[in-house]
């Protein structure tokens, strides 16, 4: 704000208006700022460990049931609702907060599947492990593309089929015991209700640093082995929000833990999405399944499915990868969690997991969002966000807004100034995995970032940067005075601020 724009420079008496405006803007605590406490009203989201009381009684919906709270992408999109997006409107808005790549035909690729088979048997339950011809699809698309040169081979035995990676992250998180479970901050937001439903799992966090291109320290991790007793490690790899990859020697040394009494869950879902600057390297991927060296022995577990890399989110048809008796507890703790993944889509799946058909599923898919990140990030220089650091793999761009001007100079209320142009990102405190929520949010450290999806489409990707503009225009043109409230709190404005 100007010295000719603030009105106590011009002699004439501030308004209350004006005097909340200002304060605004020099906030440093989530007490007061609108976006922030907007976050904190929304059931689950309140701090605990502060009040004596066990359970918040403005969240407790009936007696004894404590609300979870929601993930980041939940929250956003009824924060969107609230500010007239819908589903029937959709194409009126730019949604680059979604985790869902676009999943219509892209160049090269093959076709979209079209329809789907549904014989008699398959209106049958399917069993809680999955189709067993489903179960050796995965296992040998992954002999094939990660163990050529191995001994042991993975079968169906050795594979568990899922209704989604969540329900995989759960099935997983109830058969493990007391432990000291590690992960990494900023890191997957599902993690956060996963780590705080099942409390067996002690969290133990390790923050990573930009200025480290935001790498997994292995040395400092056997550290916290020794010292700290863990048993777990949790992890996205490819990184979801930083677009980061542990990948060769880092990623075996990572993987030879498991052979150290230390169990090794690994979020693969963005395993294809690898952007190579050489263009022989088209088409390969990672996994940790690389790195095993005996499937039933070594203590890693690999989550994955069709929901990014194949780009088919609504079907649900996701895998759980480890060790034989690892399956069989996941097929007892699904028989009273989830039931199991659908049957006719576990059938219709087994042809797209042929090793063939993925090799160009990978190459097409990863020429594409090359493409489209190559171009977001351009535009985004452009606008004078420049990215720190760039991502080599998924379909995400974890942005740095320290150097925005108060208050859209944190993710919160940038998200809700976006929200005013139809545009929808997530605000970075949804990747600080925080389940105790004890953190005054301004000192996470991902509080001035945001994650911006380019898994749309580009008309998309270009409808949201172009609303990016116009509020950093604004700002540039009119000062600050207009930021940081009179934010929706439902559709018809009912409880709107000032």
């Amino acid at each position: 704000m100007t010295d000719s724009e603030h009105p106590s420079r011009v002699g004439t008496p501030l308004h209350f208006r004006d005097v909340v405006i200002e304060v605004m803007h020099k906030i440093k605590h989530e007490d007061h700022s609108e976006a922030h406490q907007i976050f904190r009203d929304s059931a689950g989201h309140k701090p605990k460990g502060v009040l004596p009381q066990t359970v918040n009684p403005d969240e407790e919906t009936v007696p004894g049931i404590q609300h979870p709270g929601s993930t980041g992408v939940i929250y956003c999109s009824d924060r969107a609702i609230a500010n007239g997006f819908s589903y029937a409107n959709s194409h009126a808005w730019s949604n680059l907060g979604q985790g869902a790549p676009e999943v219509g035909p892209i160049p090269d690729a093959p076709p979209r599947p079209t329809s789907i088979p549904v014989p008699e048997d398959s209106l049958e339950y399917a069993p809680t492990t999955g189709v067993k011809a489903l179960r050796e699809a995965v296992a040998n698309l992954y002999n094939v593309t990660y163990r050529k040169d191995k001994k042991s081979k993975y079968t169906y035995e050795n594979v568990c089929i899922v209704p989604g990676g969540r329900a995989g992250l759960s099935r997983v998180a109830s058969v493990i015991s007391d432990v000291y479970c590690s992960y990494q901050i900023p890191d997957y937001t599902a993690y956060d209700q996963v780590l705080g439903a099942f409390r067996r799992l002690v969290p133990i966090p390790t923050a990573l640093s930009p200025d480290n291109q935001y790498k997994l320290d292995i040395n400092q991790t056997k550290k916290d082995i020794l010292s700290q007793g863990l048993s777990v490690i949790l992890a996205s790899n490819p990184r979801n929000p930083t677009g980061q990859v542990i990948a060769g020697n880092d990623l075996k040394t990572l993987v030879d833990l498991s052979r150290e009494s230390t169990t090794l869950i690994l979020d693969e879902f963005y395993s294809w999405y690898i952007y190579p600057e050489n263009e022989q390297e088209w088409g390969n991927s990672i996994s940790s399944a690389s790195y095993i060296e005996d499937v039933d022995k070594d203590s890693v577990i690999i989550i994955n499915g069709l929901t990014k890399n194949w780009r088919l989110p609504g079907w649900r048809v996701c895998w759980v990868i480890g060790p034989k008796n690892l399956v069989t507890a996941l097929s007892q703790s699904g028989s009273f969690l989830d039931g199991g993944a659908n049957h006719p889509l576990q059938l219709a799946a087994i042809p797209l997991l042929d090793p063939e058909h993925c090799q160009k599923e990978k190459i097409a898919l990863q020429k594409h969002f090359k493409m489209k990140r190559d171009h977001v990030l351009k535009r985004l220089e452009k606008l004078g966000m420049k990215v720190e650091v760039p991502p080599t793999s998924t379909f995400y761009i974890w942005l740095n807004l320290a150097h925005l001007p108060a208050p859209i100079n944190n993710g919160l209320t940038f998200f809700e100034e976006l929200l005013k142009e139809k545009t929808i990102v997530i605000p970075g405190i949804f990747f600080d995995i925080n389940p105790a929520h004890r953190r005054n949010l301004f000192h996470s450290p991902c509080h001035h970032f945001v994650r911006i999806s380019f898994g749309p489409p580009l008309a998309d990707l270009d409808k949201g940067l172009d609303a990016m503009g116009r509020v950093l225009r604004k700002a540039k043109k009119e000062g600050m005075k207009g930021f940081g409230h009179s934010y929706k709190k439902s559709l018809d404005g009912t409880g709107e601020s000032i």
